[in-house]
């Protein structure tokens, strides 16, 4: 939509609308910082009123360690009022400074600041006597009620000092609440205001939704059109990622039984004809006899190739030992070769032949771009089982890669996801650098009566 159209077609709406927002804005930024100025100072009186009452406490407390220091004459009874001491500065300079601007306070805070250091220059006199030996003389001291008449004193010091913070409370509560009642009074103004100006704005716009309505009508049109096409070349794409794969495990397979039948048999032929040699030559020169132990070991090398190149192209141990212990070999070759430190979590699962071949050569790329690219030292392969779905991941620490950046090894991803689900599952990647990498492949089990191996 146009908006410099419809500004043109609602000037004054616009108007009463910008007005409305600055005032609102006005008053709720105004309403604001008053409340937390008030709120502010109501928590200073709430701290001060606890700073008083700590004090009195305090004074209890000294008292009560004294008098009990009097009576078992044990130091561990000292403690509280040691306490008290070391508490009174702190809270007095709080005090001295949150009254600052109140004079009858401060005086009142004056007066119960010269109480206390009486009295407690009078607990620590009995102290000193009982420490010299004129514990009678203490006990005279502590029995005369003169220590009453100065508690009572700042008890009553202590109660009016409370009393002026209540009724400071109560000023700030009242403050905060006309504050409050003014920001409701304005916000309901301003909303009828803002209420106006929708309904200028929407009458104005009356014309223009027709249109708009036009525009997304043919706009989902396209989408689901573009959908539908983007779902068709999915599902080509899995189709003809499905017939490559398949084409290639094929080719594979036929290769391999080539390698295994011809190559296998022409090797091993020559091994057995070098075997036969060997007698014949006991004789001969110790040359020719390493040459031909050279050629028997060439030859072994070449067998154990050929082995490892038709391993590669059709894993035998998937339809001889199951998908299991053939994860389990590959993941122990791939620690051998590679010094990486592989840890192994794997189920039973119940797949078909083409599933337990997908989930192999899963793994496999896997581990190949690890040994590529990934520098990792530690590597975690799981296969799972769960409400009817297979779950199957690799993951390791390495250097990771941010996912959201095109990479040489996304055509393989794309691969593996395209393979994944051609069998009806889901493959999920992540990664961050520096924290390695996770790929995970979940897919339904495979119903009773479709194992079939090659």
């Amino acid at each position: 939509m146009d908006f410099l159209k419809i500004f043109k077609r609602s000037q004054l709406s616009f108007g009463l609308a910008c007005v409305a927002a600055l005032a609102l804005m006005f008053i709720s930024e105004g309403s604001y910082w008053q409340s937390v100025g008030t709120l502010d100072k109501l928590d200073a009186m709430a701290t001060a009123r606890t700073r008083v009452q700590d004090l009195l406490q305090n004074i209890l407390d000294a008292e009560t360690g004294q008098r009990g220091y009097l009576l078992t004459g044990r130091k561990e009874y000292l403690q509280p009022y040691e306490q008290a001491l070391r508490k009174f500065d702190e809270s007095f300079e709080f005090l001295n400074l949150h009254y600052g601007g109140k004079p009858e306070s401060q005086e009142l805070l004056g007066q119960m600041r010269a109480l206390t250091q009486t009295k407690m220059a009078g607990l620590a006199q009995t102290i000193n006597l009982y420490d010299e030996g004129k514990g009678e003389e203490a006990i005279k001291i502590v029995s005369s009620g003169l220590g009453k008449n100065q508690m009572d004193a700042i008890r009553a010091l202590s109660t009016n000092l409370q009393n002026h913070e209540i009724s400071s409370f109560l000023e700030g509560k009242q403050k905060i609440d006309q504050t409050l009642m003014f920001s409701r009074l304005g916000v309901a103004a301003l909303t009828a205001i803002s209420l106006l100006a929708l309904s200028m704005y929407l009458r104005q716009a009356a014309a223009l939704i027709k249109y708009e309505l036009e525009l997304k009508r043919i706009g989902q049109a396209r989408r689901d059109q573009l959908e539908i096409e983007v779902i068709q070349r999915t599902a080509q794409l899995i189709e003809l990622t499905y017939h490559l794969q398949t084409a290639r495990e094929d080719e594979r397979n036929r290769l391999a039984r080539n390698l295994h039948d011809d190559l296998g048999s022409l090797l091993t032929a020559a091994k057995l004809d070098a075997a036969r040699i060997k007698p014949r030559l006991a004789g001969s020169a110790p040359e020719t006899l390493e040459l031909l132990a050279h050629l028997v070991g060439t030859l072994n090398s070449s067998i154990a190739l050929g082995r490892r190149i038709i391993e590669d192209l059709r894993p035998s141990a998937l339809g001889n030992l199951g998908l299991v212990a053939t994860l389990e070999i590959l993941a122990q070759e791939f620690a051998e070769h590679s010094g990486v430190e592989v840890h192994c979590a794997l189920e039973p699962a119940r797949l078909n032949a083409a599933a337990e071949l997908m989930v192999y050569r899963l793994v496999q790329e896997a581990i190949t771009n690890i040994t590529k690219y990934a520098r990792a030292r530690q590597v975690w392969i799981t296969l799972t089982t769960h409400d009817g779905q297979v779950a199957v991941s690799v993951q390791d620490d390495g250097v990771g890669f941010d996912t959201a950046v095109p990479s040489s090894s996304a055509y393989g991803l794309m691969g593996m996801r395209y393979r994944v689900q051609a069998e009806g599952g889901v493959l999920n990647v992540a990664s961050t650098r520096g924290a390695g990498t996770l790929i995970q492949a979940n897919l339904p089990e495979s119903k009773p009566g479709t194992f079939e191996h090659m």
